[in-house]
This record gives structure tokens, sequence and C-alpha cells, in this order.
């Protein structure tokens, strides 16, 4: 039972004391869950008398009744201070060994979550950028289209040159001794891509194809293969061919290999593609401000517990950060997810199992990963699925919070979208 509680802000300490007689009872409530399933000599499952089970787990289930009390009177108490548990509560007891049939002294230590002050998104204005799409940028894709759609043919005579594809036999030596997977034969090499270790291509550029010749280079101090990290190499090189890029005239033919029916409906299907990546950058934009707004604008007290956790967090993303700047951080951060939680619940948004999967689909799709390998990864993992619901949970307040607000248009030039504010 409570006998005294103690608070300063958002923080509760609280007093109990449970007497030997309430432990009692609900030790002997535990025995009988005991005896449901214990197997002792003489006895069928279920039929274990009480002072048979006392006698051999009498104290596992004192232990156990003083855990369940003290666990009842703290739900008890948050459920008539109608109290919202920031962390999982600090339990000391007076006496640290629990002894079987004496009464138990014991204090719990949480902070609890504030209230969420009234937000009138309403009265809030948010710039919303607005751009058009500039005939460069129309351009610019349409160059890229053809960039990638680009075939290498083989180019008698030439130089090899950055963004040709070098086609070599190399062997690879430290010292006199060839090294274990130094040397292939035919190797499609794309000059400037950065396959290589750096200065092997660039040591390549120049060379027609039939050129013999050495290639220098140094493995970096990180390199994978311990034997090779840091050491000087020689790679010897046959050059058999070089095959250049010839990239795919932009006509009509050009627009139905990718599924238009001319270089026209390309070009608007391009222009409606950046417009609606405007769109994205602008909304982005929008949910920077709103948070910047509420993150100055709300005052709230925040759980000093929450708070340190995030301290120590923005000190390991960022060691060289200062106490002070990580604790402004960690107050941001801790603000902000309080109001999009208390704000989210209060308008009922929920995510559900199906977006949750679109997600984790999603990014397995951009990673390139198996998506039932990705899948079964959360699913096994029940922190990671639930940072993932926590994140999409954000997301839909967010859009649903800045919908709500006013919009003032303002003309920006497209690249004004992009930027880090």
């Amino acid at each position: 039972m409570i006998k005294k509680d103690k608070v300063k802000n958002l923080h509760y300490i609280l007093n109990g004391r449970l007497e030997a007689a309430e432990i009692e009872k609900v030790s002997d409530e535990v025995l009988g869950k005991y005896g449901e399933k214990a197997k002792m000599p003489g006895f069928r499952p279920g039929h274990v008398p009480l002072n048979v089970l006392k006698a051999k787990y009498g104290q596992d289930a004192w232990a156990d009744a003083v855990n369940k009390a003290i666990q009842s009177d703290m739900e008890k108490f948050i459920d008539e201070k109608k109290l919202r548990l920031a962390d999982n509560p600090k339990l000391d007891l007076a006496d640290k060994e629990i002894k079987m049939g004496e009464a138990v002294e014991y204090s719990l230590e949480f902070d609890v979550l504030p209230e969420l002050p009234k937000i009138d998104l309403e009265k809030i204005t948010l710039v919303r950028e607005v751009a058009d799409v500039p005939e460069s940028e129309i351009e610019k894709a349409l160059a890229n289209l053809a960039k990638a759609r680009a075939q290498f043919e083989v180019a008698e005579g030439k130089a090899a040159a950055k963004g040709d594809v070098a086609v070599i036999d190399f062997k690879g030596f430290v010292g006199d001794d060839a090294f274990e997977g130094g040397e292939a034969k035919k190797h499609h090499l794309e000059l400037g891509s950065g396959q290589f270790i750096p200065g092997f291509e660039d040591q390549v550029i120049g060379h027609k194809a039939g050129d013999k010749f050495d290639v220098n280079v140094k493995f970096p101090d990180g390199y994978g293969a311990a034997n090779l990290a840091g050491k000087n190499a020689r790679f010897e090189i046959v050059l058999h061919e070089v095959r250049a890029p010839s990239e795919p005239e932009i006509n009509d033919e050009l627009a139905k290999a990718v599924g238009q029916e001319n270089v026209a409906g390309l070009r608007d299907h391009i222009k409606k593609i950046l417009a609606e990546q405007y769109e994205i950058g602008a909304a982005q934009q929008m949910k920077n401000e709103l948070l910047e707004i509420l993150a100055d604008k709300v005052k709230m007290e925040l759980p000093e517990t929450l708070v340190e956790k995030e301290v120590a967090l923005a000190r390991e993303e960022k060691p060289e950060m200062s106490e002070k700047d990580a604790r402004r951080e960690a107050e941001k951060r801790v603000k902000l997810g309080l109001i999009l939680s208390a704000w989210g619940e209060a308008e009922n948004i929920s995510v559900s199992k199906d977006e949750v999967q679109q997600a984790v689909f999603s990014e397995a799709y951009r990673s390139g990963a198996n998506p039932q390998q990705v899948l079964e990864y959360y699913q096994s993992n029940p922190s990671a699925l639930s940072m993932m619901r926590g994140v999409l949970f954000e997301r839909k307040v967010l859009d649903a919070m800045v919908a709500k607000t006013a919009k003032k248009d303002k003309k920006v030039e497209a690249a004004e979208l992009f930027k880090q504010k």
C-alpha cells in the first residue's frame, strides 16, 4: 500500500509498505498457480497440498508475491491520478533481502508524461514553396536517360578516356610475388567508376588497344585483405579493347523504348515526375518548418529520464558535441516526440499491419535486399518492428498536422526546394 508520495514537476517518489498478511494472501495465489503444473511424487498435477508447495516453493512464491503486490500498488496509483509513465519505475527495497513471513517497505521512482498544451494548428501559417519545372531540367533528364541506355561499342584506335570501358587482362604483384585474387582475363573496367583501387583507372586512361603496361598503386590501409593493406603493388596490364559509349538519339524510338508514344509525350512525362518531386520537396520543407515552430512555441515540462537518454544518444552520434548542445538537441527531440505522440493519439491516428509491411518491402526494394528476408528480420526483431511502426506513426501524424495549418505560397527556384534549411 502506498503510504506517501512526493512530487516534483514530473518526477514522483512513492513510499509504500506491504504487510506480511497481504503478501501471504498473494503468495498463496501464486503457489496455487505453481501447483497447477508442479510434478511431485505421490501427487497429481493440480492436487498438491498448499503446505507441501509452500515447503518447496515458498520463498520463490513470496518474492513473486512482493513484486505482484508492488505492481498492483503502482497501477492503482497511476489509474487514480490518471498518470502516464515516461519510463519504467525504479524500485528500491528498504531491506534488500526479501524474507518470507516479513513485511516489506519499498520506494518507487519514476517520471510521468506531461499533458499536451492546446495547439491551434489553424493559426499557424506555413510557407509552401512553389517552383516551375525549368526546360533545362527536362533536357538534363532526357540526356541522363540517353546516357543510361548507352551501348558500349569497340572504338578502333581510340585512346581510353574516362567513361569508356577498357577490356583488360591484369595480374598483380607485391614485390616479385603474385598475390591471390589479383588476376583476371578480359575484365570489363569502366574508367572513372571507382571500381578498382584509387589510381588504378587513371593509369589506364590514355592507352590504346594492344598496349601492354604496368600500373603501380598502393592498397589503402583499411583494405579488406589484411595481407595487402597498406602495401605497394604492381599490376601487369594487357589492354585488348577500348569501348566507347554510344548514346541513342533522343527521338520517338527512344520514347517508345521507355513506354511513351513520342518525344513530346516523354517530355510531358518527365515534367510531371519533376513537378511531383518538387511537391514532395515543398511538403518536406513545410514539415520541417512546422517542427521548428512546435519546438520553439510549445511550452511544456519534459521528463528528465527521457531527456537524459536522448543526451546520451546525441553524444554517441556526435561525440564532438558539447554537453550544452547535446542537451538542447535532446530536449528538442523529446518535446517533438511527445507532441507528435500525444496529438496523434488524440486524433486516433494509427498504423496498420499492411502499412508496416509495405514500408518493410519498400526498404527492401531501396536496399536491393530480398523482401522476404527483410520481412522475416523485422518479424523476428520486435524492437526493430516497433521502431519502424513508430517512424510511420510520426510521419502520418506530421502529415495530418501540416494539413490543418494555413499555407502561404512563395515562388522559388527549383534548387531552393532541396536545400537543407
